[in-house]
């Protein structure tokens, strides 16, 4: 594959549409990613130390802030953010080979966990009392592996037909980091076949995952319908509620982009920042803003010390 690539390097031309603009976004992404970084630490610190957290919920939500750590925010930010500083913008071949790989692999194992969390709710909601036997320890670490293997795989296709061309030509990268549809188009053959496939995997590996999120959310609102009191419904209500919201902000953003006829590049790239930087520095706060085991196990990691001036 290499020894028909005469292009060693590929320059990265940024976020469309932004010159003269890059010191302010340079320190709102940094800000961003910092939030990000600290709210998914603190999430794996408080599930990691509370051993009321070791529960089939907080497994899954401990593995989707490793995902946030490294998912789009840790593969993409950093670069981006050192273009914006005035550094060098050029990535390796080999260094864009892995961006691409590594986006598509915690993207795809994120999607399939968002699938996994849903039906885990759904488990919940619907058979309370046999929950902790149907989500034990081995199906639980089953169903984790299996996110984890299903991106690889997914990733490595996607990776494998992108970089199977040789690319002779431009090295200019219309973006602020490697993804196929920025990639593809400096390619010196036919993208067909890998655009197809881009297109088929990613688009019918979402539908599928959105799919059986929307079944098992409707199964839960028909089993919270039919209890029969208040507080009943609440509480049922309260344990599928943040899993909710960070399904819309991960989904939302995409569709729309998606539902447009000729999105414009600074659209596409608002829409990526947004799935890149900002659903995964809100998921901790979705998660653990009104959670109360959470504040509770973080409390408990971090216990408040006073400190006597006069004593030693």
């Amino acid at each position: 594959m290499r020894n028909h690539t005469m292009v060693t390097e590929f320059i990265l031309l940024g976020i469309p549409e932004t010159e003269g603009l890059e010191t302010a976004l340079l320190f709102l992404f940094s800000s961003f990613y910092f939030c990000t970084l600290l709210g998914n630490v603190l999430i794996l610190t408080a599930i990691v130390a509370s051993t009321r957290l070791h529960t089939p919920m907080y497994f899954f939500l401990g593995n989707l802030s490793i995902f946030d750590l490294g998912f789009f925010s840790s593969t993409t930010v950093p670069k981006m953010l050192l273009c914006l500083s005035g550094n060098s913008r050029a990535i390796s071949y080999a260094g864009c080979v892995s961006q691409l790989f590594f986006y598509h692999f915690l993207g795809c194992t994120e999607c399939f966990l968002y699938t996994v969390m849903a039906c885990d709710r759904f488990v919940a909601v619907c058979f309370p009392l046999r929950y902790m036997v149907i989500m034990n320890h081995k199906v639980c670490f089953m169903l984790a592996t299996g996110t984890w293997m299903s991106g690889c795989v997914h990733a490595t296709i996607l990776t494998s037909l992108t970089f199977q061309l040789p690319y002779c030509g431009s090295d200019k990268v219309g973006y602020y980091f490697c993804d196929i549809p920025a990639v593809l188009p400096l390619a010196c053959k036919d993208t067909s076949l890998a655009q197809r496939v881009g297109f088929t995997n990613v688009g019918l590996l979402a539908l599928i995952c959105f799919f059986l999120i929307l079944v098992s959310y409707t199964c839960i609102g028909i089993s919270i319908s039919k209890i029969r009191s208040a507080g009943g419904r609440q509480r049922a209500f309260s344990t599928c509620s943040a899993h909710l919201t960070a399904i819309l902000c991960a989904y939302g953003p995409v569709i729309v982009n998606y539902l447009q006829p000729n999105p414009s590049a600074l659209l596409g790239a608002i829409i990526q920042i947004l799935n890149n930087l900002v659903t995964p520095m809100l998921n901790p706060l979705i998660y653990s803003l009104r959670n109360k085991d959470v504040k509770s196990a973080l409390r408990n990691a971090f216990p408040k010390k006073s400190f006597a001036l006069g004593n030693k």
